[in-house]
C-alpha cells in the first residue's frame, strides 16, 4: 500500500497545524486590505515580519510533521484511534484485509469461531440424548 505524504489520515493529524496557517493568512490579508492605525514602515514591518516569520516556521513544522507521520504510517502498525494500548487490538491492514475476506465470500474468524461452537454444542446434545436411550 503506497502511503502519500499528504494522504487522508495525515491532513485530519495535521488540521491542527492548518488553522493557524488560515488565520495568519486571513490577519495577513486584512491587515494588507484594511489598515486601520494606518500604514507606517517601522510597526507595519514590524506586524507584518512577524505574521510571516510565523508562517514560514509554522508551514515548514507542518511539512515536517507530514513527513514524520507518513514515515511511520510505513514502518510501524497503525492501530484504529484509541485502540493501540488495548491487548489483542487490531491493525488497520488487518481490519481492511477482513473486509476484504468478507466481501470475496469468506467466512469471517467469529463467524467461523461461532459455527464451531454450535457444531460443538449440538454434538454434545446428540451424545447425550444416545445415552439417555440406552
Amino acid at each position: 500500500m503506497e502511503t502519500e505524504i499528504f494522504d487522508k489520515e495525515t491532513i485530519l493529524d495535521l488540521m491542527v497545524n492548518f488553522i493557524p496557517l488560515g488565520i495568519i493568512l486571513f490577519f495577513f490579508g486584512v491587515y494588507s486590505i484594511y489598515a486601520p492605525w494606518g500604514f507606517d514602515l517601522l510597526p507595519s514591518g514590524q506586524m507584518y515580519g512577524i505574521m510571516g516569520i510565523m508562517f514560514v516556521a509554522l508551514l515548514i513544522l507542518t511539512y515536517i510533521s507530514a513527513k514524520a507521520i507518513a514515515g511511520d504510517e510505513k514502518r510501524a502498525a497503525v492501530y484504529p484511534q484509541g485502540q493501540a494500548g488495548l491487548d489483542g487490538a487490531k491493525t488497520v491492514d488487518e481490519i481492511e484485509h477482513g473486509i476484504e475476506a468478507d466481501e470475496a465470500g469468506a467466512e469471517p474468524e467469529s463467524a467461523a469461531a461461532e459455527a464451531d461452537e454450535t457444531a460443538g454444542s449440538d454434538a454434545e446434545s446428540e451424545t447425550a440424548e444416545s445415552t439417555k436411550s440406552e
